[in-house]
């Protein structure tokens, strides 16, 4: 029991368990960003565009069921603006993290690799040894 527990102790504190635990943090505040721009920005645009159509007020009634085909219609338009908001996201930073790892590769490329203690120490005493 004692291995156990020491084991799920040892997974919670990984780093990749932490990482995902602010992942989903963050992709919960996301999700409230998209939904609002969806339902407060996008909808209402395209309601003008398209004559005043409220997606989620559209619907079916088949016998005594009432199908809401609507909501799915918003649903696939709330998917495909997270969708392609995360796709601006994620390229923006691909392209900034490119410019920070050029910019690093070129510093390390400018300055020369400081030589170990051991070396100068060894090059010190051969030069000693060849003045003598």
């Amino acid at each position: 029991m004692k291995a156990f527990i020491r084991e799920f102790k040892e997974f919670i504190s990984k780093g990749d368990v932490m990482s995902m635990a602010v992942g989903i943090i963050v992709g919960t505040a996301f999700t409230a960003i998209v939904t609002s721009l969806n339902q407060d920005i996008i909808t209402p645009i395209l309601g003008l565009i398209l004559g005043q159509i409220d997606f989620t007020s559209l619907s079916i009634t088949v016998g005594g069921a009432s199908v809401m085909y609507g909501n799915f219609i918003q649903a696939i338009i709330t998917f495909l603006i997270t969708a392609f908001t995360l796709f601006l996201v994620l390229k923006a930073f691909n392209k900034m993290s490119a410019k920070v790892k050029k910019a690093e590769e070129d510093a390390a490329a400018a300055e020369p690799a400081p030589v170990p203690e051991d070396i100068q120490l060894l090059t010190e005493i051969r030069d000693l040894m060849k003045n003598k």
